[in-house]
């Protein structure tokens, strides 16, 4: 299974440099797990770039997967991730949603740089 950070999705969206990096494990959407934070996230950037209609276009992309909701437990562990690795809000609710799906996390935001189970590309 795997867990795509906004980071990555964005990429994607842009067709930026690392987009071919994040398209394979993002097109597989059977294996794809999408945290509700990480539709938060796209959906305010999306909308404030380029319009509310190009968000809910890149929303509909993001729930081909299956969309992971923040539960208590998830919870618990995202803030302890965000001790353990001094990690913002957001980027532990994602860690954490990854971690308890035992799925592999795609990133390109170096707050991730490092850490166990995640596959970082650099920007």
């Amino acid at each position: 299974m795997n867990v795509v950070d906004s980071s990555a999705w964005m990429e994607y969206f842009i067709d930026g440099p690392n987009a071919s990096y994040f398209s394979e494990v993002i097109e597989k959407v059977t294996d794809l797990l999408v945290p509700t934070i990480c539709i938060y996230e796209v959906f305010k950037k999306v909308s404030k770039d380029r319009g509310e209609a190009a968000a809910f276009d890149a929303i509909s992309q993001m729930k081909l997967g299956k969309v992971i909701d923040l539960d208590e437990d998830t919870a618990l562990i995202a803030a302890r991730i965000s001790i353990a690795h001094k990690l913002p809000m957001a980027d532990s609710m994602i860690l954490a949603v990854a971690r308890a799906s035992q799925a592999t996390l795609w990133t390109q935001d170096d707050d991730f740089s490092g850490i166990s189970g995640v596959r970082y590309r650099p920007a």
